[in-house]
């Protein structure tokens, strides 16, 4: 700190571990400085690009090497500035996105800041927000957002999300106090009940709210509310007809939530949500069977996966974590021991019963993981119980996988024991053991997972034999005792081990998997099993303690040195071995492969032609790779053999055989490679090594400890100078004379045959790769004595490539080495990119699979934590900063453009993608290099060929993740891209023959449309903005070195900001000039698609398009082809949205208009304040005067939940713009467009194109040619009407659909236009509209309906209805006449929903109107029409809401109809006969009885009844209940296939109602009404009720159980039907109650199951007193009914726990096998039983065996068992 000058907040602590730690403090306080100083600097300048940007990614660069390593007061000013900058309105989006993610970087540890220290207004973030996601200009295409913007989410911080939702997320804890008072004012009055999608927010908002005051608020009143919705929304099949309502999503909440919000509930005094949990986990246990699918599954796994995760992040926050200031959990409220111990209990069995589950052990592994953090006594035990049986089959090897997989989630918690499940180290070696079968070289997956549970658990343990100890020391426990004489067995593990790897290697080599024709180079599996050996064997090594490696290390070098492998796959994976080895103990490794490796090349290479054959000596080649790999090891200890490694190297880097030369580059690589690098020796899991005596060290007691992050030690290898010295010695030796050769072949000095150019290129490479980290970096400081080999290589490379693209471009393999030399030259510092990235996410995986997240605090084990900070030792070497652009970077560049554009393509690609590396990571260099590209494209050069245009394109495109040269956000590159690639079309080397061009111009078009976004023109920074960046110049520690900048050089900086903000608009008027010009239609249509595509995006809220722009794009609405048509169309529609006038708004306030006070307190709904709002026949504006005197106020929401602070109101017409413009008043802009559209011929034309047919079937209402017509009627009133009118006329007569479809657009785009026209001009309209609309209403047909439709929804949406009231009064004229045919009339009917839906509650008058004309009509015959009212129903009472603090609405109300037709249904309700389906006959004449009618009414309110099911808020009222009994006389019971309407909507019905959510209130009623149907006299009724009571009760399952009157009314009901007379209907019973019994609504005691063995002892009368002669059968059937209701009692409790044996089963089974010889139907009933309970029980048999006695054993073997045929 004393070095430093200040606390800092939270730096990164693997930094203090780095062998260079000291120096760091000095060169973080340097950059913080200049990072303080420039941003600050910048901010004044107003330079926000590129100065600003710079910086600001300069810090995100410098948090990322040391953390938030600054002061308090930085990390505020930090914060407050870049929240300021984020804010400035008009932003570019992308710079916003960098700005964000940096917030975000600097806000996420939310305890380093508290409220206290930093609090920001929530008002500019909003505008923010609802400027960017809700732009309002964004579909006219005047706002270009990039795509990943549109993904809204509210609450979790997730990486798929754009970056400012999750600044939201962050910033919420920093509002002031005030914020949520003032958002509720601000949102209140936009909040609407009717929306669904709210309910998925609330669920939201209430998690958060309880997590963050867990204790404060008292949720137990809500609890069996809130655990019956949970379990709704997981949309469980349930019940025998499992028919699931499409809830329209209302439902479906997210399981993130869900969990957070659980995980919240639990623990304090009162243990309610625990038991609910552990009743909501009984109740889908057998969901988690692995028998069971479904798309519910995955939802299921989740909420298994994330819970226990949330529950030790919670329990973390209440005992580990450092307090903070975040609102503490009071200690009443914390988790008790007895809640976790609940916790698991709950869990552990729908774990177990998932991890085989056939989405993957996945989620159960992770599962068990967490909850073996806080019960392993209660975990592991169940989890072995699994694997040990596991490990013997060999018949289910996706069992062994399974269970190892969640085994290596619990290995740190067995190994480490601990005081509640000591004995857990104890199964260690039994289970390593046993896993060595696994290493199977036939069963791939197997394997792996087997290599991975061996390292596991090897780098949790020390491998150290200990058993010495038992004797020598006495202070031991009986387990450690047990330990200790166990630990002797590591040695055989190890032996073991190697053996099953051997004979895996043996069975892996070439000649025996390889035909000679296919490839040698490794397969995909192969090197995935090669890795997972390698890595296996090297933890195993580094674990064992130095006697055990002797022993391993004598084995491995004699296996390796008495066999010679073939070099591609067994050779790698014996030298993986091999190195593996001497990584662990250098010195004693090297010692034996050393010398014998050298001594068998030279033997070998004693006699002179070896050196050039072309096929090697294996056993040459065997050595050679062998020596290679050994030779990976600590620096140090290979010095000792420089002279005899350097031998051999000159020998062998110069032998003619490829394979040869090749192994010796990678000898080569690795010795510099060694020597030269910066990395850590060891990885052993106890600092320093097991090598002490056992008296004083116990290595038990290592076993699972995490290492002690501030007692690393770690070994670090730091080159030496002997080693630097012997780096650049190698170099002179051996580098330099390649260069030379290289040179005076591309001079032109020497001969070089291809072969060895490519060896001499190959040798260069891997001494660059080998020393690459001690060079410096290109043009750097030249170190005096010793010669830059950067720079020399880069030279050479050069002149090579000069020579060799002149004389041989065929030549591409030494082209390909080049390119890869090319790339290292810039980049390489040590480490690639790449291989950084993998290892940082294997780093990952490996953490999340072995942290123990709930002590946290960086409890990792040792080896882990070193790899963590060698990783941060790379990251600062690969992160060299935006690097200066010098010279000799632009000649590298364009030597890369010019392999880019050669003529093989595979150079090309590989150029391209190190090309496209090089533009990301050099500042400017883009502009440099993009007139180089394009002169490719250039029409006029006729020397460019094909490839080169392609190379060229190709360029411009970039890959997926990097720069787009075609896109820079910047004005200048894209004056110069985009008229080149339009121009592009007139190159020689252009042909649109060739698909794969075409394709390239294609993905071009698709990929600047996809990226660009609108680029700002005018940035002003505020000026608090300003102030925050001088308080950053200026204060704190480090104080930066420059100078805040004078007045003069501010002034100066306004100035260049003004000028620029003018040029940069200048370059689009050049390219409208550029486009005028050269007249985009002599070149090919791609291209002119592409233009005006270009010229569509340059279009843009704050400047209109000049006139030469506008005409061209009015020209292109009437052009031959049809995609330059839509473009104009959206371009123009935008057009008139620039050139729109605007107009005066003033406040008024609603309750002057009103004349009432303002109402006291918060009531929403139909109140007097809001009356005059709504429609009301008497009162509409029919005269001018009426209508200037009308407040109309078109936005729906306003007043339905409470008035907005300030209304906002159009002021009077006198007030606003001129409307009749003559063409003289317009501006040039106005009069292009007044003049084409004044035009008959170009309407002609348009109108004509506007109804062709596009795709047939597929076209829809257009939006966009709605707006284009929106917008002239907007801005030019009606002067184009009478052009216009005749074409609608002439449009609306004919049927086709797309001239019904053209003249709907217009007329929407006319009503909607219409909104500030004079009353005597909208009246005219209407009596223009209203005819037309009638025709096109009797005219409609199947095909446009939905046209119509639409057109008139967008017509009245957010409009004032007292506006339409001509439309609307139209519309009501006699909607259902039957002129026409039903078709017509259930069209009418869309229309006018379609209408009246927009208005929601403010047209109550006209719904009544509409209920009162349509009830008479219920009774229609036809079935259209019938959907169609039950559809219109639903939205009438759909406002009929029943909310708290609701007035009671003005529109119809559900109770009041459903009395209505209650009485209308007398005559069905009261008779007894069955009701048939009524059927219309041809000749029916006059009235039909009421009966019929009574049948044609019940129809459609089945309809009614189906459509509100899934859409109305609430659910079914008591009302509707009264429809029950009728409902389940008619709902049939087989699935008959008969399609008889009316029973089939009855069942839907049944199904839907039976799934809805019921009040506690609503129970009762419920009940009594099914209570009264179950003694109804048609058993049909009485066997629905059973179907509808499953359903019922699992979908308000808590709901039920927490009123145990409930409860016991629905077990006496089932029981009561247990014993019916009718046969179904008893076995349903039977059905309902062991579904019951397995959701554990109900529970198997005592009573029960003794009064079904009494009725199970019914006496029937014997056979012999039946009278022979006699027909029937003269069993009293009563008896035999309550017999069998007995027998299917206790059947239903065997078969109500499907997998597994409870205490009480064995017994019920005994008395159940009694009655197998009972007569039918009582036989039947038990052989079902007995053949299901064998087939749910068969696959854990072994288990559950032991629940029997023998004699029971045997009775059900005989019972289970088919009788034999044959006896």
């Amino acid at each position: 700190m004393e070095k430093l000058g200040f606390v800092p907040q939270k730096d990164i602590v693997y930094n203090k571990l780095l062998p260079y730690a000291d120096i760091l403090d000095e060169e973080s306080n340097d950059l913080l400085g200049k990072i303080k100083g420039n941003l600050g600097r910048a901010v004044q300048l107003r330079e926000i690009w590129p100065g600003v940007l710079f910086w600001t990614r300069k810090l995100s660069t410098y948090m990322r090497l040391y953390g938030r390593k600054f002061s308090k007061e930085d990390h505020v000013l930090f914060i407050k500035l870049l929240y300021e900058l984020i804010t400035i309105d008009k932003l570019e989006i992308s710079m916003m996105q960098g700005l964000a993610r940096l917030l975000i970087n600097l806000l996420k540890k939310r305890e380093l800041l508290s409220r206290e220290d930093l609090e920001l207004p929530w008002k500019p973030l909003y505008e923010l927000q609802d400027r960017i996601l809700y732009s309002k200009t964004e579909h006219l295409g005047l706002n270009w957002f990039p795509k990943y913007l549109v993904g809204i989410g509210l609450m979790h911080i997730t990486p798929n999300r754009s970056p400012i939702n999750n600044i939201i997320i962050l910033f919420f804890r920093y509002f002031p106090e005030s914020a949520t008072q003032e958002m509720l004012e601000e949102w209140r009055p936009l909040l609407c009940p009717f929306d669904v999608t709210m309910q998925r927010h609330l669920v939201n908002l209430f998690a958060r709210l309880a997590n963050d005051n867990i204790g404060y608020i008292d949720w137990d009143p809500y609890i069996p509310k809130i655990f019956t919705r949970i379990l709704r929304s997981l949309n469980l099949p349930v019940g025998t007809s499992q028919m699931l309502v499409p809830r329209y999503l209302t439902n479906a909440y997210d399981v993130v939530h869900v969990v957070l919000w659980v995980s919240a509930l639990l623990g304090g005094p009162s243990k309610q949500a625990q038991a609910q949990l552990s009743g909501l986990f009984n109740s889908i246990t057998s969901f988690f069977h692995p028998s069971n699918h479904g798309r519910w599954l995955m939802k299921l796994m989740k909420l298994l996966q994330r819970l226990p995760a949330s529950v030790v992040r919670r329990l973390h926050r209440e005992r580990y974590r450092k307090p903070t200031w975040l609102t503490p959990v009071p200690d009443s409220h914390k988790m008790t021991e007895a809640d976790i111990t609940a916790f698991v209990e709950s869990m552990m069995q729908p774990v177990l019963l998932a991890m085989f589950s056939k989405t993957g052990s996945l989620d159960a592994a992770q599962a068990l993981q967490n909850l073996a953090l806080m019960r392993p006594e209660l975990v592991i035990p169940p989890v072995l119980e699994k694997t040990y049986p596991a490990m013997e089959t060999l018949t289910e090897p996706h069992q062994l996988t399974a269970t190892l997989s969640c085994m290596i989630g619990v290995a740190r918690s067995l190994v480490s024991g601990g005081q509640r499940f000591p004995e857990g180290p104890t199964h260690m070696l039994p289970l390593l053991m046993r896993a060595l079968p696994g290493v199977d070289p036939n069963d791939f997956s197997k394997c792996m997972i087997t290599f991975q549970f061996i390292a596991t658990f090897a780098t949790l343990v020390p491998l150290v034999d200990c058993s010495s100890a038992v004797h020598e020391r006495s202070d031991l426990t009986e387990v450690a005792r047990e330990m200790c004489s166990a630990s002797a067995e590591f040695e055989d593990f190890v032996l073991q081990f190697m053996d099953r790897c051997f004979a895996l290697i043996d069975s892996s080599t070439l000649e025996q998997t390889r035909e000679e024709t296919e490839t040698e180079k490794m397969t995909h599996l192969e090197s995935l099993v090669e890795l997972g050996l390698s890595s296996t064997f090297s933890t195993i090594l580094t674990q064992c303690s130095i006697d055990i490696f002797k022993v391993a290390l004598e084995k491995v070098f004699n296996f390796a040195t008495t066999n010679i492998f073939e070099t591609r796959v067994a050779g790698r994976m014996v030298a993986d071995m091999c190195r593996a080895a001497s990584k662990c103990h250098p010195a004693q490794s090297l010692k034996l492969f050393v010398p014998h490796c050298c001594n068998a090349i030279n033997q070998i290479a004693v006699n002179e032609e070896v050196l050039s054959e072309e096929e090697l000596d294996k056993e040459l080649l065997w050595n050679l790779q062998l020596l290679s790999e050994v030779t990976r090891v600590d620096g140090d200890k290979i010095l000792p053999y420089s002279t005899q490694l350097v031998q051999i190297l000159q020998l062998t880097l110069h032998l003619k055989c490829k394979q040869g030369y090749t192994l010796a580059c990678n000898l080569l690589h690795h010795v510099l490679r060694s020597t030269a690098l910066i990395y850590p020796t060891e990885y052993c899991s106890v600092p320093g090594g097991f090598q002490q005596p056992t008296q004083d060290y116990l290595p038990i007691n290592d076993w699972g400890r995490p290492g002690d992050l501030w007692n690393l030690n770690i070994q670090w290898h730091v080159p030496r100078v002997e080693e630097t010295s012997f780096v650049f010695y190698v170099l002179d030796l051996i580098l330099q004379p390649e260069l030379l050769r290289l040179q005076r072949y591309a001079q032109g000095e020497r001969d070089m045959t291809r072969d060895d150019v490519l060896q001499s290129l190959s040798i260069v490479q891997h001494c660059l790769l080998g020393a690459g980290s001690l060079l410096p970096l290109l043009q750097g400081e030249p170190i005096p004595e010793l010669e830059n080999y950067r720079d020399a290589i880069c030279r050479v490379m050069r002149q090579l490539l000069q020579h060799i693209l002149e004389h041989s471009e065929d030549d591409t393999k030494s082209l390909f080495s080049i390119i890869k030399i090319i790339s290292d030259l810039l980049h390489f510092r040590g480490s690639h990119k790449q291989e950084f990235d993998s290892r940082w996410k294997s780093f990952n995986l490996v953490k999340k699979s072995m942290e123990n997240r709930l002590h946290g605090r960086k409890q990792h084990i040792r080896a882990l934590l070193i790899d963590r900070v060698m990783l941060q030792h790379e990251l600062r070497k690969l992160t060299v900063e935006g690097c200066e652009y010098r010279s000799i970077h632009q000649e590298l560049m364009r030597d890369l453009l010019r392999l880019s554009t050669s003529t093989y393509s595979q150079v090309r690609s590989r150029a391209q993608s190190v090309l496209f590396t090089a533009l990301g990571t050099y500042n400017f260099c883009c502009r440099d290099l993009i007139p180089r590209v394009l002169e490719f494209l250039e029409p006029d050069r006729s020397d460019v060929t094909q490839q080169q245009f392609k190379g060229a394109l190709y360029c411009l495109l970039g890959n997926h993740s990097g720069v787009c040269l075609a896109n820079l956000h910047d004005w200048d590159c894209i004056t110069l891209t985009w008229p080149a690639i339009v121009r592009s079309g007139l190159s020689s080397a252009m042909s649109l023959e060739k698909p794969s061009i075409v394709r390239l111009f294609d993905d071009l078009a698709d990929k600047v449309h996809r990226q660009y976004e609108t680029i700002g023109i005018d940035f002003a920074i505020q000026s608090e903005c300003r102030a925050v960046a001088v308080q950053l110049q200026t204060s704190g520690v480090p104080l930066p070195q420059d100078p805040v900048p004078s007045d003069q050089e501010e002034a100066e900086g306004l100035r260049k900001q003004e000028e620029k903000n003018l040029d940069s608009y200048l370059p689009s008027l050049c390219l409208k000039t550029f486009f005028t010009r050269c007249s985009v239609w002599c070149r090919p249509w791609k291209f002119e698609h592409n233009a005006i595509g270009f010229m569509s995006l340059l279009l843009r809220d704050d400047h209109p398009l000049p006139s030469p722009a506008i005409l061209f794009f009015v020209k292109s609405l009437n052009h031959d082809s049809l995609l330059v048509r839509k473009l104009a169309i959206s371009a123009v529609a935008g057009i008139m949205k620039q050139l729109k006038r605007p107009h005066k708004k003033v406040p008024v306030s609603p309750n002057e208009l009103c004349g009432l006070k303002e109402p006291a307190g918060m009531i929403a709904g139909d109140r007097p304040d809001n009356q005059w709002l709504q429609y009301n026949s008497s009162s509409l504006p029919r005269t001018q005067q009426d209508w200037e005197g009308c407040t109309f106020v078109e936005k729906t929401h306003w007043g339905y939940y409470s008035w907005p602070q300030k209304l906002m109101m159009y002021s009077p017409s006198e007030e606003q713009p001129k409307q009749e413009l003559t063409r003289e008043e317009m501006t040039e802009r106005e009069q292009i467009i007044y003049d084409h559209f004044s035009d008959p011929v170009f309407i002609n034309q348009l109108i004509e194109f506007l109804s062709l047919e596009d795709r047939k079937g597929k076209d829809k209402f257009s939006p966009r040619r709605f707006c284009l017509f929106k917008g002239l009627f907007r801005n030019f009133n009606d002067a184009f009407l009478p052009v216009l009118k005749p074409h609608m006329e002439r449009l609306v007569a004919d049927t086709h659909e797309s001239k019904q479809r053209c003249v709907a657009e217009i007329t929407s785009g006319l009503i909607r236009g219409s909104k500030h026209w004079s009353y005597g001009k909208v009246e005219s309209l209407w009596e223009l509209l209203c005819p037309l609309l009638r025709t096109a209403l009797n005219n409609i047909t199947v095909e446009t309906y939905a046209d119509w439709g639409t057109c008139i929804a967008t017509a009245c949406e957010s409009r004032d209805p007292r506006k339409l009231h001509w439309l609307f009064e139209m519309l009501m004229e006699s909607p259902v006449n039957g002129e026409g045919g039903s078709f017509v009339d259930a069209c009418r009917l869309y229309v006018l929903q379609g209408g009246l839906a927009q208005q929601e509650w403010r047209v109550p008058e006209l719904l009544h109107r509409l209920l009162q004309y349509l009830e008479p009509k219920l009774t229609q015959v036809y079935k259209n029409v019938r959907e169609r009212i039950g559809s219109v129903l639903t939205y009438i009472f759909m406002i009929d809401v029943n909310l708290p603090y609701t007035q009671p609405t003005a529109s119809p109300r559900i109770k009041e109809f459903t009395e209505r037709v209650l009485l209308r249904l007398k005559p069905l309700t009261e008779g007894d006969e069955e009701i048939q389906n009524h059927v219309v006959e041809e000749n029916e004449v006059g009235e039909q009885d009421e009966r019929t009618q009574a049948i044609k009414l019940l129809k459609t309110v089945l309809k009614w009844l189906m459509a509100s099911a899934g859409r109305s808020f609430s659910t079914a009222v008591p009302e509707q209940l009264q429809l029950l009994p009728l409902l389940f006389k008619i709902a049939p019971v087989e699935n008959d296939d008969s399609y008889d309407e009316l029973k089939r909507d009855a069942k839907t019905c049944l199904s839907l109602m039976s799934q809805g959510l019921l009040y506690t209130e609503q129970i009762p009623l419920v009940l009594l009404a099914l209570q009264e149907i179950a003694g109804s006299s048609s058993w049909h009724a009485r066997y629905t009720v059973l179907t509808y009571l499953q359903i019922m009760v699992f979908y308000n399952l808590f709901t039920f159980m927490s009123d145990q009157g409930a409860v016991n009314d629905v077990r006496a009901l089932v029981i009561r039907l247990l014993e019916d007379e009718q046969l179904e209907v008893r076995e349903m019973a039977a059905t309902t109650l062991s579904g019951f019994l397995q959701c554990n609504f109900l529970s198997i005691e005592g009573p029960m199951q003794s009064h079904f063995e009494a009725l199970c002892k019914t006496r029937l009368p014997k056979k012999r007193k039946r009278e022979l002669g006699s027909v029937v059968d003269t069993i009293p059937s009563g008896d035999l009914v309550r017999r069998h209701a007995g027998v299917l009692g206790l059947s239903a409790c065997i078969l109500s726990s499907p997998y597994d044996v409870p205490t009480w089963m064995p017994q019920l089974l005994m008395n159940l096998s009694a009655h197998l010889n009972d007569t039918q139907p009582i036989e039947m009933t038990v052989k079902k039983t007995l053949s299901n309970f064998r087939r749910t029980h068969h696959d854990n048999w072994q288990e559950h065996k032991q629940q029997f006695t023998d004699d029971q054993l045997l009775v059900l073997t005989d019972l289970l068992v088919s009788p034999c045929y044959y006896a």
